[in-house]
């Protein structure tokens, strides 16, 4: 039995491959809209631009999957949108985008007045979440997957004067990531 456990365990990656970095560049709000006050759901549509850093000299990563969606206030958003696989090369730069949208998503009853309180305070604070699988490789070695998870916040200008879509993100932020 022991020797099967020792097997599943995976244990975590040396410290010095995680320092990879995410930042979240821009954010826009398209369509925010409930589709009925009394059955609460949710229209929306959001993109985003991701700044993913590797800021390692001999090691590169690949990113098999990712998958990312918009939150507000800890609530789903937007459906998960597939980003496609790449590999990051050591000491390279990427620009990730991603077009989210959701279709009469069920919120909290309280949606409509929390997003109206936001709104009339200036601003909207949104989560981006992406969730995934990498890989990092070292010479010839490629190590087993990890899974990853980046968290996002974007600052959403949002007020009587900017009513037209998109509304853009205030300023970008850098991202948590934990493996």
């Amino acid at each position: 039995m022991f020797h099967i456990l020792n097997f599943l365990y995976r244990p975590p990656p040396p410290f010095w491959l995680i320092i990879h970095k995410f930042s979240l560049t821009e954010a826009d709000i398209y369509t925010l809209n409930l589709s009925s006050s009394t059955t609460h759901l949710l229209n929306s549509s959001v993109q985003l631009t991701l700044f993913s850093k590797n800021p390692n000299k001999k090691v590169g990563i690949y990113y098999d999957k990712l998958l990312v969606y918009a939150a507000y206030r800890g609530q789903q958003i937007t459906s998960e949108a597939s980003l496609p696989p790449f590999y990051q090369s050591h000491e390279e730069i990427n620009l990730l985008t991603a077009f989210l949208q959701g279709t009469e998503l069920p919120v909290a009853q309280s949606f409509g007045y929390l997003i109206g309180r936001d709104r009339s305070a200036g601003k909207v604070i949104l989560g981006m979440k992406m969730d995934g699988k990498l890989r990092w490789k070292i010479g010839t070695w490629v190590s087993g997957a990890y899974r990853f998870n980046v968290n996002c916040v974007a600052i959403v200008a949002f007020g009587t004067n900017t009513t037209t879509a998109p509304l853009a993100s205030i300023q970008g932020t850098r991202c948590s990531t934990t493996i």
